[in-house]
């Protein structure tokens, strides 16, 4: 077969247009029991490439089976073999980390330099989680009943299904992976249709460092396959990143075996600048809260908050830093802003400017321009960076998660409205504030009614520190110590008087 757009194989040269990708399953790569595959899609130059297999009920059966037959030895196994085995596969991702970056560049187009901090901070977050299992241990209670002692431990659920989205795949998998694989449960990973490439090699390279077969399996394919794996019975917990519509439709899915999820939603956050902040650290940290990722990320800072008194600086100086934003191909260093990842997602995103064009009260401040309409660029799926006042609170560019770099600006006079304008949301992912007075970032922050609040900063994250939202942003945590307690269960035993 002919390559269907040789730029392709010039800019990923390590890559073959033209490869066929396999699932993993009990530690074995296979294909679909139908042969059915589809094809990924460069969203920079809009080309095909590879053949991915889509896997079918049979083959989600598989794998679920073949996790469950494993989490029994993988469950008792001594953390500290758990731990050598993540060391090595920290270093292998370590040694993979160009390829890894680029191969996600590859299907989604987030920018390489990016991308170019993710793997390592995979293999630190599989360092910590390994590290921090050591030491997961119970209690010796004394109870009320003469006689009796009682302890406790804490035990992996079983077979964890794990549902990456594409924004970041390997970025946000590693939240779910890491910490279910660390605490002794058994995975089975299923990324995005648009993004399974980076993540089967994530887990050739576990099967490389020598994790046991059918420990971390892989299957492929779109919203049929991630169905047949959150209805199988063998399932005992999903893990999902992913829309709020689809987190629901989970949870209903779940909800009559009684088993746990936990979910990170969507999100619209609100990036609040006070007038007495640093306005240059405040600007850049609002652009970032929309660039990044294409602003196609749950924690972008969609709605920015601006006091009134600042309003014209904060302005100026937004206007000022898009102006100079690089948009084109994601492959260069400086490139700011890459392709959206995939046409539906650009006809999402580009159907906001018209929602714009017929809301009465909400009006442009910069950007609005779209595909080949964009400077320095002659086609692909580019959104330009774009700003719109939108003074009422109906306005939909306010209320819904746009997914795309389109920032909804709302001005306030007074800190107690900027509080009720930020808490004014279905959403409870991240929020944030900028402001030079400790006292009000601590009185704010604690106001601000999200899972995570950013003070003069946007975007921080380390393994260590939980991340969850409330409200319909999600359920559960995922990073930080808690994530042990979403892998894992008490146990309690019992021991009666001793009458011999």
């Amino acid at each position: 077969m002919t390559i269907a757009n040789p730029r392709s194989a010039i800019r990923f040269p390590e890559f073959d247009s033209e490869q066929r990708y396999w699932m993993i399953v009990d530690g074995e790569q296979v294909q679909a029991a139908d042969g059915q595959t589809y094809r990924c899609v460069d969203p920079f130059e809009d080309a095909e490439w590879g053949y991915v297999p889509v896997a079918g009920a049979s083959d989600v059966d598989r794998a679920v089976r073949a996790a469950r037959a494993a989490f029994p030895a993988w469950s008792t196994t001594s953390p500290f073999v758990r731990l050598e085995l993540f060391r090595r596969w920290a270093q292998l991702i370590r040694e993979h980390s160009s390829e890894l970056a680029r191969l996600q560049v590859h299907e989604n187009g987030k920018t390489i330099s990016e991308m170019n901090m993710v793997p390592g901070a995979l293999a630190q977050s599989a360092e910590f989680c390994a590290n921090y299992a050591l030491t997961l241990h119970g209690e010796t209670v004394t109870p009320i009943m003469p006689g009796h002692t009682a302890w406790t431990e804490r035990v992996p659920i079983g077979v964890v299904a794990a549902i990456a989205p594409w924004n970041n795949p390997l970025g946000l998998l590693q939240w779910k992976l890491f910490g279910a694989l660390a605490s002794g449960n058994t995975v089975v990973v299923k990324p995005s249709e648009v993004t399974p490439v980076s993540t089967i090699r994530l887990i050739e390279l576990a099967l490389e460092a020598g994790f046991p077969p059918g420990v971390v399996n892989v299957v492929t394919g779109a919203g049929a396959t991630g169905a047949a794996l959150v209805e199988h019975p063998g399932i005992d917990k999903v893990a999902f990143t992913g829309s709020t519509a689809t987190g629901r439709s989970i949870a209903q899915a779940i909800a009559p075996r009684l088993i746990r999820a936990t979910l990170e939603l969507g999100g619209k956050g609100a990036n609040i600048v006070f007038e007495d902040a640093d306005l240059d650290r405040a600007a850049e940290g609002v652009l970032t809260g929309i660039i990044a990722g294409t602003g196609q990320a749950c924690n972008a800072g969609s709605r920015i908050l601006i006091q009134s008194s600042v309003r014209d600086e904060v302005l100026a100086r937004l206007e000022n830093l898009i102006s100079q934003v690089v948009i084109g191909d994601p492959l260069e260093p400086t490139t700011q802003i890459g392709p959206l990842a995939s046409r539906p997602q650009y006809k999402k995103v580009t159907s906001y400017f018209d929602i714009a064009d017929g809301e009465d009260d909400t009006s442009l401040i910069v950007g609005g321009r779209c595909g080949t309409d964009v400077p320095g660029v002659t086609g692909g799926l580019f959104v330009e960076p774009s700003l719109y006042a939108t003074p009422d609170r109906a306005s939909r560019l306010r209320r819904e998660e746009i997914f795309g770099p389109v920032g909804s600006v709302i001005f306030f006079d007074t800190e107690d409205e900027a509080v009720e304008i930020a808490n004014d949301t279905e959403f409870g992912l991240v929020g944030g504030l900028w402001t030079r007075d400790l006292d009000r970032a601590r009185r704010v922050s604690r106001k601000i009614d999200t899972g995570v609040v950013w003070i003069n900063t946007w975007r921080a994250f380390s393994p260590n520190v939980p991340f969850g939202g409330r409200k319909v942003s999600g359920l559960g945590h995922e990073m930080g110590l808690d994530v042990f307690e979403e892998y894992t269960e008490p146990k309690a035993y019992w021991h009666g008087p001793d009458n011999s």
